[in-house]
């Protein structure tokens, strides 16, 4: 007798924009870090955004980012966020993915994908495509040189990786009508 398998959980990547007050997070599930085409699509509309404040960047993201993420059918194996996990050598700076991570109690890495260098973060410099402008790449939860290799192995021949250019236009555009 053979049991029926259980399903593998996706990897997952999100972004969150602003209007106003008012913010959108955007997730797109898939299978393998090779895939071309997500395979899930999740929007969630936040009514009230905390107000940007210096150096508290994730007050005003996490509670969007943990809104669409609460969508998911099944929690993701791997979660990729816009930008950094740590903000300072030996973790003792938290950033956006950092909070995330623990607000999941550690149950499931992150991945930080940033398009800026910021000063005093340890990350791991990556080029894709033929562009000369690296991705910064910081993780919790995973081996930050095993991240690295995730996002350079990503789909797409340019800078950013595919779904990563995805999601970003799904939170700013929403899903068709």
């Amino acid at each position: 007798m053979t049991s029926p398998q259980t399903p593998r959980q996706p990897l997952a990547c999100v972004d969150v924009d602003y209007r106003d007050s008012c913010g959108r997070a955007a997730c797109l599930t898939f299978n393998a870090y090779t895939d071309s085409l997500p395979s899930g699509r999740y929007v969630v509309e936040v009514a009230a955004v905390a107000a940007y404040e210096p150096g508290q960047f994730y007050l005003r993201e996490l509670p969007a980012i943990e809104a669409v993420l609460a969508a998911l059918p099944t929690p993701p194996r791997t979660i990729i966020v816009d930008g950094y996990v740590w903000l300072a050598p030996r973790q003792t700076r938290p950033g956006l993915g950092a909070h995330l991570y623990h607000a999941l109690d550690g149950r499931i890495p992150v991945i930080g994908v940033a398009k800026s260098p910021f000063s005093g973060a340890v990350a791991t410099a990556i080029l894709r495509g033929k562009s000369r402008r690296p991705l910064y790449v910081t993780s919790a939860g995973i081996d930050q040189a095993q991240a690295a290799k995730h996002i350079q192995a990503m789909h797409g021949s340019y800078r950013l990786p595919t779904l990563l250019k995805q999601v970003d236009r799904l939170c700013r555009d929403g899903l068709a009508s």
